[in-house]
């Protein structure tokens, strides 16, 4: 199966750029494929490692109203 691909331009300080360069070049890949992997893992840490709005209200509300049972099961 074929991915489609879509060109774009960039800027990006030139010794990050040649340091992706070289780590591809040592692998064996093509720049776009570590490009893609990198932008792949990005957004996949920063979408899924923050609580949702309302799972961080509910949280604060149940440290309110359970407190001190959580004290008491931390002991």
């Amino acid at each position: 199966m074929t991915i489609a691909r879509k060109k774009f331009s960039s800027q990006l300080d030139p010794a990050i750029l040649a340091a992706a360069q070289a780590a591809a070049q040592t692998e064996g890949r093509q720049f776009q494929s570590l490009l893609e992997e990198a932008l792949s893992q990005y957004l996949e840490r920063t979408q899924t490692s923050r609580p949702r709005g309302h799972v961080l209200e509910n949280f604060g509300m149940s440290l309110k109203e359970f407190d001190h049972l959580y004290q008491e099961l931390a002991k």
